[in-house]
């Protein structure tokens, strides 16, 4: 089962296990992962799952496409080449081990 950790803004990491096919959001949500809340379900539409994509795995995970980079820039105030919506972020074996820091603070 793939682990996602999400680093809190103390810098403490907190590591869920995430099932192959769900999505950073509402594997962190199910966790109960502070900072990370996901008002509108993962529906393009509200960026309260922001998160900062660690280096090591930008490549894995892309970067956004245009409705969610859309969104970021108008969404949140610290948008950044890290920054995906963690609703848009799917799990696979190959994402074991992401790493990224929920951004709360950053929504306008």
């Amino acid at each position: 089962m793939p682990k996602v950790v999400y680093v809190g803004s103390d810098g403490s990491n907190r590591e869920v296990d995430a099932n192959v096919g769900e999505n950073v959001m509402n594997a962190a949500v199910r966790s109960g992962v502070p900072g990370i809340v996901g008002e509108c379900g993962g529906q393009l539409s509200c960026a309260t799952c922001h998160v900062w994509v660690v280096d090591e795995y930008r490549d894995c995970v892309g970067g956004p496409g245009e409705m969610e980079a859309d969104l970021l820039d108008l969404g949140v105030s610290d948008f950044t080449h890290a920054s995906r919506l963690g609703c848009q972020i799917t799990i696979t074996d190959e994402l074991d081990g992401l790493t990224v820091e929920p951004r709360p603070e950053a929504w306008h």
